[in-house]
């Protein structure tokens, strides 16, 4: 099996969905196969819908996440290992700021004000190939994940449509060395990474609910020993509390609980049980969010 002028796609998630959306609207002749990730831990991992996709346009597809590429290769939202030679990776990150893992949801939750992606030839070390492109947006806060990947979408579709115009004009694409000195690290997340501190500020709590809501599975803390996942909240002004504590009630607004933070208040506008049940108005008043 030899390289074609095609390119291979390995996709997974919203990002690659709309990714292959885009570039098969103009660049449809030089798509290979499209590689197809699925994750059932994911609430969509939009699978069915890039499968669709492929049938309305003809696009060979497969489910095989072991499939070996001959052709030049894209990327997007995968996490496994892909055995082909000629690897290009789309990263949720302005490398070398943020290599790793959850970039975008991290970036979200410290508040950053750009946003980005960044194409890099893969290689054995974390996210450290050379940059070949990068796009980016300004985002202002508050800002909801999905909102987030919206906006992210529109710099995949800039970056992937450079590396379809360099093939398509077989020009060599080339890259450059990430600057060391400036390399930051995402770590990864999992369950735990879901509950809320309490003892960071109400901004970055505000935060970090939006960022871990739909897709993903919203921010939880517990109340009343119960896990319950907070889907919307409002930082409002702080007032001076004498013997401040984290996670308790201060007073109400209407029928909103406003929670003391570390730094700032959060009023809490829905909170709903294991079940999707909302639970406000909170039928006590003396309550403690752990």
């Amino acid at each position: 099996m030899t390289q074609t002028n095609k390119i291979d796609l390995y996709l997974m998630t919203q990002k690659g969905y709309n990714t292959l959306v885009y570039i098969s609207e103009k660049y449809l002749d030089i798509i290979g196969i499209i590689i197809i990730g699925t994750d059932k831990k994911i609430k969509n991992d939009f699978s069915s819908e890039i499968i669709e996709h492929c049938k309305i346009y003809n696009i060979k597809y497969t489910l095989d996440k072991n499939y070996s590429s001959e052709n030049l290769s894209i990327a997007i939202s995968w996490r496994w290992l892909i055995n082909t030679n000629d690897l290009i990776v789309l990263h949720d990150s302005l490398l070398p700021k943020y290599r790793g893992f959850s970039p975008l949801v991290n970036m979200l939750i410290n508040g950053e004000e750009r946003i980005g992606v960044t194409a890099i030839f893969a290689n054995d070390e974390f996210d450290k190939g050379d940059i070949i492109y990068q796009a980016s947006t300004d985002i202002n806060y508050p800002i909801k994940i999905q909102e987030a990947i919206n906006e992210i979408s529109k710099c995949y579709n800039n970056t992937i449509e450079y590396i379809f115009l360099e093939k398509l004009n077989n020009r060599i694409i080339f890259g450059k060395p990430q600057i060391e000195k400036d390399a930051t690290y995402s770590l990864w997340r999992n369950e735990d990474d879901y509950f809320i501190d309490w003892n960071n500020s109400a901004k970055k709590i505000k935060r970090t609910i939006d960022a871990l809501g739909s897709p993903f599975d919203g921010a939880k803390t517990f109340l009343s020993n119960n896990i319950v996942t907070i889907k919307e909240a409002e930082v409002i002004e702080d007032v001076k509390i004498e013997n401040r504590d984290n996670g308790k009630v201060l007073f109400k607004k209407g029928t909103f609980p406003v929670v003391v933070c570390n730094e700032g208040l959060l009023m809490i506008k829905s909170i709903i049980d294991s079940d999707k049940n909302e639970l406000l108005p909170l039928k006590q008043f003396r309550i403690r969010f752990k």
